[in-house]
């Protein structure tokens, strides 16, 4: 079993950053990547609270259970567990194992990381976000190839 939640979020988190209320990005309110939307159902059942209040355990939980729990991230080789882990973030959790299924595994972490390129630059909102998105893709695929390398598949 892989535990390399805690390190993968780390990353993300790099890339998420702190509030944003952006008007071209279609996920409104925003904070470290976690829209108020997402937030709202994971506060089902409690008073309603600007996303801009979410605490360091509520990012760690709403990250697990809506990101990182539905690709079976721990299920992954390292490596291969960021970039699907980070494309889930980015992209939706049905994309990126959708992506998954669509890569070779002996090239998995770059092919993965050129598929997801090809479907952002189809995205309305490229010509915002296309650099960010770019560069967070390339750094992703970079920091995956490092921790696959330095924790490959172990054979039974």
């Amino acid at each position: 079993m892989n535990e390399n939640f805690e390190a993968c979020l780390k990353e993300v988190l790099k890339s998420e950053g702190g509030y944003s209320n952006n008007p071209h990005d279609p996920g409104g309110a925003t904070n470290h990547g976690i829209t108020q939307r997402t937030y709202d159902i994971y506060r089902a059942g409690v008073k309603r609270q600007d996303v801009r209040h979410i605490t360091p355990f509520e990012v760690e939980q709403i990250y697990r259970r809506y990101y990182w729990d539905p690709i079976l991230g721990d299920e992954l080789p390292y490596g291969y567990d960021y970039s699907v882990f980070d494309a889930a973030v980015n992209s939706g959790p049905r994309q990126a194992i959708t992506w998954e299924h669509h890569v070779r595994k002996d090239h998995f972490i770059s092919d993965y990381a050129n598929l997801r390129l090809k479907w952002l630059r189809g995205l309305a909102t490229w010509r915002y976000f296309g650099v960010g998105w770019s560069q967070r893709v390339k750094h992703v695929c970079q920091v995956s190839k490092k921790m696959y390398t330095e924790n490959p598949p172990k054979i039974a």
